[in-house]
């Protein structure tokens, strides 16, 4: 009796633990969160920008504010559970995400490659940032000297090591 008792308390913990796991690595698929940031300049805006990874630039403070493209990108579709649609890099550098919706997982990362096609690695990338938010418009600062020696972001799962969607960049 008391055997069948401690095998029952058994069998229960590990259901409740597979649950929890379940839990922790599948609900991020089902979060959205939303974030919109302006574009880092006053009173400039970038018409006609479709949902893309972009990389940009605004003038300094001394010169009239302004923003410019230099590259442009459309986030790439995986699969069903690994995708987004998304935009570029240009005196004060920023890579922008406007109105994108990009999947969630658990632990996504923003990094810069040096390659195309949505090839990650260490050595080729340049870390950015935890994803802000997975629908929206947001901004990262990029280093000037960055602007142009990268070919495209990544959005990458480190949990899974998962690439989540990437864009190559064109220049504009």
């Amino acid at each position: 009796m008391l055997r069948s008792a401690g095998i029952r308390a058994a069998a229960i913990m590990s259901a409740l633990f597979i649950v929890a796991i379940g839990w922790y690595l599948g609900s991020p698929l089902f979060t959205r969160t939303t974030l919109n940031e302006p574009l880092p300049t006053a009173g400039a805006s970038a018409p006609g920008i479709s949902p893309a990874a972009t990389i940009g630039a605004t003038a300094t403070p001394a010169s009239t504010p302004t923003t410019s493209i230099s590259h442009r990108g459309q986030l790439q579709y995986l699969d069903t559970l690994h995708n987004g649609s998304c935009c570029p890099v240009s005196d004060r550098y920023f890579l922008r995400f406007d109105d994108v919706a990009i999947t969630n997982a658990p632990d996504v990362h923003v990094y810069l490659s040096s390659e195309r096609g949505g090839n990650w690695s260490t050595t080729t990338t340049k870390y950015l940032g935890p994803l802000k938010a997975t629908n929206g418009s947001f901004n990262y600062d990029v280093a000037p000297g960055d602007a142009g020696a990268y070919a495209s972001v990544i959005v990458w799962c480190r949990a899974f090591s998962v690439l989540v969607t990437w864009a190559d960049f064109e220049r504009v």
